[in-house]
């Protein structure tokens, strides 16, 4: 599943990383990480981001990928969108919805590379 996604994978020697040991964050990036990852701590959410991670999806097609009902879906793309992780844009009467930009799509795939790692016990690449 993180296959896909791992090629979007920054190496921890990037030089556009923040250097997390100089300066603790500021109150405004802690509280919309937090947001963030409250986002991503819902099953069904962490799937839809997944999914708009490698592609546009209406609501009827991320429905049909997750065999979840279509209110949940809508309301679940709701609080990713008030969150700022995703993006919609119309499609004639339809809304199509993306993740939004390659810092949300990073996130999301470093989460899983972690998950892959802790399930199969892999050595971290530093």
């Amino acid at each position: 599943m993180v296959t896909a996604l791992a090629l979007m994978y920054a190496p921890d020697n990037a030089t556009h990383l923040p250097d997390v040991g100089r300066e603790p964050p500021s109150p405004r990036q802690v509280e919309t990480v937090v947001i963030a990852l409250r986002m991503l701590a819902d099953p069904t959410r962490l799937r839809i981001l997944w999914h708009l991670a490698g592609a546009e999806y209406d609501v009827a097609s991320l429905t049909a990928e997750l065999g979840a009902s279509r209110p949940a879906v809508s309301q679940h793309l709701g609080k990713l969108r008030l969150a700022g992780l995703v993006t919609v844009r119309r499609d004639g009467r339809r809304a199509v919805y993306s993740a939004r930009g390659g810092h949300v799509r990073r996130m999301v795939a470093e989460v899983l590379w972690a998950a892959d790692h802790q399930l199969t016990g892999a050595a971290d690449h530093e």
